[in-house]
């Protein structure tokens, strides 16, 4: 693709023409052997990439770069949080992956076989996604704050060979063990993976079980220097599994292909965030999250940059630790999230002005809806493009942004942007299934198939929900929804309007509201509970519950009730993690329905922005959103 071209005719081209479009761009990865088909949609919606053609992710994210520029920086990690700092070279990176790979082996761990990592942000958690692709594993990454009961329905999920863990974390300051909660997952488990490999920091006690447990250490000097090759992979065989929160309790796990992944990561670093091999790039986010798959690990790394990953706050030791990182490690693209701005802008702008940010081309931000003033406000503060990005753990790569590389084009600010190359992005009438042409006019955001590369193949064992879930929801119409509103300008730019089911964004974590509401349900004094998510100016939403009591009369007075409270936080904790709790648990008398008995949660939520619930003519009992109203004024 050349850059002289304007974006408009690229972006019709990949819409157009989508085999002429991708075979150009699978040029930027190395395959073993040559692909015969780009796409086969014989089976929509079930779209298969480059078929016919292997390649491996690890040998393009590291192997190859060693033999041009081994002595070049790959991995830099940063953790203020135990005041370390190391910089991995490609080399170094392809010899650490190589042992951690020889570790896997060693314990029966082959191709096709499903590894769990349930890691801190440390280097060991990037040696063992690699090692994984390396093989020919399937690795499924659970963010490491999951709680017990969540870690262990993934467990029983993608049933893995082997877990790779670590005796702790650490945010903030304080340690947060991790052993004791993966023993309590495979307590709870069904399924028993073969051998636990555990990485010891020094922070946490980390009993071993006999026969189970591995110490990473012992075992990686048994192992060191062993060559384990690159697995040639199938472009359509699976790489990774990573859950994201649904509207039930069951995991949802996107099953993500090889060829096509690597193909639309090195697309969209070239094109969307304009990165160049031997630049630096930082993405501030978790790898339990998508954006920690695509922008931490692999996505730099098959361009050739230098990936920063970073275990700490945004604020400690103080607010200019991310631009002094900046400065220091010469970052060319960084990417965080709204929530992460907000934080920021509490504190004095001088951490900002302070930094050397020459070398900085772009921020982009991502996770949530990012609003107006704090676009503007860190755009004013930084010097540099804003640029806004909307995508899924689904899609794995934005579907919404901005390509600069292709094309100088404006930000919008309040817009994420324009359909990225591939997506073929409709507006679409929720009751007729018909797409909406007049700009400015409200609908459900879908996608028309095939979904480009990089996008899920499939839920995880599940082929049934994934037609269901994604691609039926629309009457008529066999379209991927995104179960986001949005509108069109008549520029082509999108504006997010939130979430048409019941999955909300806290902090750009994707929480099923069903989850939390089974988990409060699970107590019992519980009979019945709504959970909805209400705006935050921090966190963009936070969670808010609604319970009606079996027994009233048992918590008569305030202090009751704030005692119950307390307790169903902490149930929520311990089943979903200290991410889904919600910021208040209220007690009402009934919840508003229909008469045909739905539950009306928006209106709850409408009443809870303190916004007109809307039309309440099919309410059953206008007394039951009466008492919400009272208990959020008051």
């Amino acid at each position: 693709m050349s850059v002289s071209k304007n974006f408009e005719s690229v972006y019709r081209a990949s819409i157009e023409q989508p085999e002429a479009f991708w075979r150009e761009q699978a040029d930027l990865i190395e395959w073993s052997k040559p692909f015969d088909t780009v796409c086969d949609y014989s089976n929509p919606p079930f779209a298969k990439w480059f078929v016919g053609g292997e390649t491996n992710l690890c040998h393009n994210a590291v192997d190859r770069h060693v033999a041009h520029r081994p002595d070049d920086a790959a991995l830099i990690f940063v953790s203020t949080e135990t005041d370390t700092e190391r910089t991995y070279s490609f080399r170094e990176l392809r010899d650490e992956v190589q042992t951690m790979a020889a570790v896997l082996k060693a314990q029966g761990v082959a191709k096709g076989d499903r590894v769990l990592i349930y890691m801190p942000m440390i280097p060991e958690a990037a040696f063992a996604m690699l090692a994984c692709a390396r093989i020919g594993a399937i690795h499924s990454v659970v963010f490491g704050g999951f709680a017990s009961v969540s870690l262990a329905s993934r467990i029983d999920d993608c049933t893995p060979k082997a877990i790779v863990s670590a005796d702790a974390g650490s945010r903030g300051g304080k340690v947060v063990p991790y052993k004791p909660l993966l023993d309590e997952a495979l307590r709870i488990a069904k399924h028993q993976p073969t051998s636990v490999v555990l990485v010891n920091r020094g922070l946490s006690d980390m009993p071993m079980r006999t026969g189970r447990d591995i110490d990473y250490a012992q075992a990686a000097e048994a192992h060191r220097g062993e060559t384990v090759p690159c697995e040639p992979m199938a472009a359509t065989d699976p790489s990774y599994i990573l859950y994201t929160s649904g509207t039930t309790g069951k995991p949802k796990g996107v099953q993500r292909d090889t060829g096509g992944y690597a193909v639309a990561l090195a697309a969209s670093i070239k094109h969307i965030f304009m990165g160049q091999a031997g630049e630096t790039y930082f993405s501030t986010s978790d790898i339990g999250w998508v954006v920690g798959h695509s922008y931490i690990i692999y996505g730099p790394l098959i361009a050739g940059m230098a990936t920063v990953m970073y275990e700490g706050l945004p604020i400690r030791p103080d607010a200019g630790i991310w631009w002094q990182m900046v400065e220091k490690y010469r970052v060319s693209v960084m990417f965080s999230a709204p929530t992460a701005v907000r934080v920021l802008k509490k504190y004095d702008s001088k951490f900002i002005k302070d930094a050397d940010l020459s070398s900085l081309k772009a921020l982009f931000l991502a996770g949530e809806p990012l609003d107006e003033p704090t676009a503007r406000w860190i755009s004013e503060e930084l010097g540099k493009p804003i640029i806004d990005n909307y995508w899924q753990t689904e899609t794995g790569w934005p579907i919404l942004s901005l390509a600069n590389g292709i094309e100088p084009q404006t930000t919008k600010f309040g817009s994420p942007g324009i359909a990225m190359c591939g997506y073929n992005v409709k507006v679409i009438d929720e009751g007729t299934g018909q797409d909406i042409t007049t700009p400015n006019t409200k609908g459900v955001v879908a996608i028309e198939g095939p979904l480009p590369p990089g996008c899920m193949q499939t839920v995880w064992q599940d082929d049934a929900r994934f037609v269901k879930t994604y691609w039926e929801s629309i009457p008529g119409r066999l379209i991927y929804s995104t179960f986001d509103w949005g509108i069109r300008d008549e520029s082509g730019y999108y504006f997010i309007l939130g979430r048409t089911d019941d999955v909300i964004n806290v902090a750009g974590h994707r929480l099923g509201t069903r989850e939390i509401e089974e988990s409060i349900a699970s107590h019992k004094a519980i009979m019945e509970v709504a959970v909805v998510g209400v705006e935050d100016k921090l966190k963009g939403q936070v969670a808010m519950a609604f319970a009606v009591l079996k027994d009233a009369a048992a918590y008569a007075t305030d202090a009751d009730k704030l005692k119950l409270e307390g307790e169903l936080m902490k149930v929520v904790d311990e089943q979903l993690g200290a991410v889904a709790r919600p910021a208040r648990i209220r007690f009402v008398s009934l919840l508003p329905k229909t008469r045909s008995g739905k539950l009306l949660r928006r209106a709850i939520q409408a009443v809870c922005e303190q916004r007109d619930p809307g039309d309440l003519t099919t309410m059953d009992d206008p007394s039951a959103l009466a008492q919400i109203k009272s208990l959020v004024a008051g």
